[in-house]
């Protein structure tokens, strides 16, 4: 079964994604660059706080709080350094800390010396940097676990869909390296079954091809922005999560099976680039 996580800084909302099988909560404080790299799409731009991350914190009985801090960066303009972002975090009580857009070994080493054993590390690859250094940053010690963001890594890559990593063979190439490893790791964002620009059903079969053991529930899942009713946002938690799970227990994983779901899974992609680039 995957582990799920969800973004959000609210503590009612964790409360009830928490009680529907969530777990982990995702407190996402990165901004530094990505309005930039992200500029003009559709994509979710937190700027969640420290201050959010421990009331989150106060509110989970059993779910872990992940945090995602800014890439390595110095103290300039009032904005606090990686080392005492890190530091903020850690004694917010996050028990795992995720490394966002890092294109250097370096940068890596410096998160992990900051992180310094305290908490488990997440690294999030999502360059194209990242990816062709895979080999020397994963002989790093101290990684605990890899996330890979296919937003990213798509634009870093020109690629105007953000499931192209998944068809074009990218994450054939990443995954074979974490679990050789033994890592754990995983990818994206999955929507309620049947949802998505590709439906979250052969999603999840990937995950299953390709040896992942994580996802984040996407926007699309539960959007709080949307829907604003606690009583409503907690049916649809429990109703889609309980989906999910029954599905994930009742899928055809035989090899035969997800190869040809794979293929299906390229077939789609293409179709939404196909619509893409024709404007529809």
């Amino acid at each position: 079964m995957l582990k799920l996580m969800y973004i959000t800084n609210r503590p009612e909302i964790a409360r009830i994604a928490e009680a529907a099988g969530v777990d982990r909560i995702f407190v996402d404080m990165e901004y530094l660059g990505k309005d930039a790299r992200q500029r003009g799409l559709d994509t979710v731009k937190s700027r969640h706080t420290v201050r959010d991350a421990r009331a989150v914190k106060a509110a989970l009985s059993a779910a872990d709080l992940l945090v995602r801090v800014n890439p390595i960066h110095d103290a300039f303009s009032g904005i606090p350094s990686s080392r005492e972002e890190i530091d903020a975090a850690v004694e917010a009580g996050a028990d795992i800390l995720m490394l966002p857009y890092f294109k250097t070994v370096g940068e890596v080493r410096t998160f992990l010396e900051l992180v310094d054993d305290r908490v488990k590390t997440m690294l999030l690859f999502e360059t194209p940097e990242a990816v062709t250094l895979a080999d020397e940053i994963l002989a790093l010690p101290g990684i605990d676990e890899i996330h890979i963001g296919l937003n990213d890594l798509s634009i870093g890559y020109g690629q105007p869909f953000l499931f192209q990593p998944l068809a074009d063979g990218t994450l054939d190439l990443l995954c074979p390296k974490f679990r050789a490893r033994d890592i754990p790791f995983g990818f994206g964002g999955i929507a309620r079954l049947g949802g998505g620009a590709v439906p979250a059903e052969i999603i999840i079969r990937e995950h299953c091809r390709l040896g992942s053991q994580r996802a984040i529930l996407s926007r699309s899942f539960c959007n709080t922005d949307k829907t604003t009713d606690l009583t409503e946002i907690e049916a649809i938690f429990r109703t889609g999560l309980t989906e999910l799970r029954q599905f994930e227990a009742a899928f055809d994983r035989t090899p035969e099976a997800l190869a040809e779901n794979h293929a299906e899974l390229r077939r789609r992609v293409a179709d939404v680039v196909r619509k893409m680039e024709e404007g529809q």
